[in-house]
């Protein structure tokens, strides 16, 4: 723009009144209606110009002082001043920030655009545009592909301008309203073309930038749209899948087999009861996001006014509830199925529990009965009977008591506490089998033993059973009819019989089986050393040795000996009635203790005189103590010092 005389004095009247039309018609983007095309009187003009003036203030446009005159008569400075007005009005006036005024605002909008620009510092319309750096750096922050700003020489200004002129010409559609000389190291470009220069640049790029905002709006809508699309399917998807599962899993409920015995129908509820736990509770969980999904879904299509979503009727929430309620109502049945079974089973659990207990029962009192009806009858014939009732009716009992046992088993795992249909507990029904099978067991050994005894031996019964019922307890420790040396030892220990280690050692090897592959001794050959020994017994030099035991190797026995030998009362009151006093020498601790001796070698020589014992087995004094064998003369030198005979 310039405003030379010279040039504006050539400008034609009518033509400019004609251009103001043309001019506002094109900033505003609006017809102004009827007017002169080519005016030639001067009304014609004054119409024009009303009309334009008319047009101005419509648009909410301050003028003053201008009327049509001084447009027709070409007043230059009234011209310029209306046309800066609407170039301001229709091409500055929207430039702006928040509340900043419009030339502010375009200064901030260039100054926002250029900011990162090395170099490039801009404040004014003026002195910050004039090495061309400013408008290559404008239009780099737009346009990269037009030119690149990194490699532009800073010191080349008028090359620089001239390009972004060119490029902004060419390239951007800006027209040229300024030449390169006008800005080009000027110190003060005019201000005004500038600025409507400038706000060219904004305009182009605000276009620009509305083609690309409103191709990022698009591309956002398409985005949310196919978010939207993508969220319908998976709502459409997720909401089939979980039906199916559903009307599956109740088809499954409806048609389970709960299950014949307790194991299966406990199979059964655990199942159900883990299906509850972990796939019902992903399908709840499915079912809440599901509802979840279906109102993001309604919200976002709300938000970019997009068409409201309604899933088809198959697939609606209603359509997932109404298969759970159904789930629901089948679960329950299935519930009280596996339940009612539960307490079926358990009630057949009784009934066989009772049942075979009795029967077991009842066997066991067969056992006592039939020991008792054949107690009186010949030892072959009951030996007989025992051993067929052992071989087969003890192991078809242990049969009985063992499916007892695992039927108890499979109460104990249904918590079955109760059983009014008996009064027999595993616990006592083993307690009395196991009797039973030891009563028989021992019985038969004793009838065995009572056999063997019979034959070897006349001991009286009472004798007989004492050995027979040490033997069967030491024996039976091991549940093998045999006793082995330390047991061997004991039981004869047991019978008042002691011996040293090496002894025993040799006779536990005479009685011992000759059976290689087992050590250990038999009832009868313990039976027959019995029958020696306690036929042995029945001599006065045995006797006689007992009580040298009892008096601890004393020449005479007090009655405390003869307690702490644990003999009975009767058998000590009549020792001491018998026996005559002890006229020797006693013990100190004897005589603290205000004991009295007995001398039980005269009681002997006077009670089994007849069986010869001073001539069979005489006694010998050694430092006060009786040593068997005794010798007579030994015998006749203790008898003369018992009664103080002088030798």
């Amino acid at each position: 723009m310039t405003d030379s005389d010279s040039e504006w004095e050539n400008v034609d009247a009518d033509e400019c009144v004609v251009t103001l039309v043309h001019i506002l018609e094109i900033l505003s983007e609006q017809s102004l209606g009827r007017y002169a095309a080519a005016p030639k009187l001067r009304v014609q003009k004054f119409e024009n110009v009303n009309v334009c003036l008319d047009f101005i203030r419509s648009q909410g446009i301050q003028i003053h002082n201008i009327g049509a005159e001084d447009i027709v008569d070409g007043n230059q400075k009234i011209i310029l001043g209306l046309i800066w007005t609407l170039i301001s009005r229709f091409t500055i006036s929207d430039i702006g920030e928040g509340t900043v005024k419009a030339k502010e605002g375009l200064l901030l909008w260039l100054q926002r655009k250029t900011a990162h620009y090395e170099g490039v510092t801009v404040r004014d319309f003026g002195h910050s545009w004039n090495d061309g750096q400013a408008f290559c750096a404008l239009i780099d922050n737009h346009r990269p592909d037009l030119l690149n700003f990194y490699e532009l020489d800073p010191t080349e200004h008028r090359k620089n301008m001239k390009l972004a002129f060119e490029v902004a010409s060419n390239d951007l559609g800006i027209p040229a309203l300024i030449d390169v000389d006008d800005v080009c190291d000027v110190m003060k470009p005019d201000e005004y073309s500038m600025i409507t220069y400038l706000a060219g640049f904004y305009h182009a790029f605000s276009t620009l930038e509305n083609i690309e905002n409103a191709g990022r709006r698009l591309d956002k809508f398409a985005t949310n749209m196919d978010a939207s699309i993508e969220m319908k399917s998976s709502y459409e998807k997720r909401t089939r899948i979980l039906i199916n599962r559903i009307a599956n899993k109740i088809i499954s409920l409806r048609n389970f087999d709960v299950g014949k015995n307790y194991t299966e129908v406990k199979e059964q509820s655990r199942a159900f009861n883990n299906y509850k736990a972990t796939l019902k509770r992903e399908w709840v969980t499915e079912k809440s996001e599901l509802s979840t999904l279906l109102s993001n879904i309604q919200t976002k299509m709300s938000t970019y006014r997009l068409n409201v979503y309604r899933p088809p009727k198959k697939l609606a929430l209603e359509a997932v509830d109404s298969v759970w309620q159904e789930l629901l109502r089948t679960e329950k049945v299935a519930y009280q199925r596996i339940n009612q079974k539960m307490a079926d089973v358990k009630q057949d659990l009784r009934k066989m529990f009772a049942k075979e207990a009795d029967s077991l029962a009842n066997c066991i009192d067969a056992f006592k009965w039939t020991m008792l009806d054949h107690r009186n009858a010949d030892i072959d014939i009951q030996i007989r009977e025992l051993t067929s009732f052992t071989s087969e009716q003890l192991p078809a009992a242990g049969e009985t008591l063992e499916q007892v046992r695992k039927i108890s088993l499979d109460c104990d795992e249904a918590n079955i506490e109760e059983n009014d249909l008996t009064s027999y507990t595993i616990e006592e029904l083993a307690y009395d089998y196991d009797l039973a099978v030891k009563s028989v067991r021992t019985r038969l050994a004793f009838l065995e033993n009572q056999k063997i005894a019979r034959g070897v031996t006349n001991l009286t019964p009472i004798q007989l059973e004492e050995f027979e019922s040490v033997f069967r307890h030491f024996a039976d420790k091991h549940h093998n009819c045999l006793l082995g040396e330390v047991d061997f030892s004991a039981a004869l220990a047991s019978l008042g019989l002691t011996y040293d280690t090496e002894q025993m050692s040799e006779l536990f090897k005479e009685l011992q089986s000759k059976d290689k592959a087992v050590t250990g001794v038999y009832f009868e050959p313990f039976i027959r050393y019995m029958v020696t020994v306690t036929e042995d017994n029945n001599t006065a030099d045995q006797v006689l040795q007992s009580f040298n035991d009892v008096a601890e190797g004393k020449a005479y026995v007090t009655e405390l000996d003869l307690r702490h030998s644990l003999m009975t009362d009767e058998a000590i009151e009549t020792f001491v009635g018998k026996m005559p006093p002890w006229k020797g020498d006693v013990l100190e601790k004897d005589k603290e203790a205000g004991e009295k001796g007995y001398d039980y070698a005269k009681f002997m020589l006077e009670m089994c005189l007849d069986e010869g014992l001073a001539q069979k087995d005489s006694t010998r004094r050694v430092s006060g103590k009786l040593t068997p064998p005794w010798e007579k003369d030994d015998w006749d030198e203790y008898t003369r010092k018992r009664d103080g005979i002088p030798p």
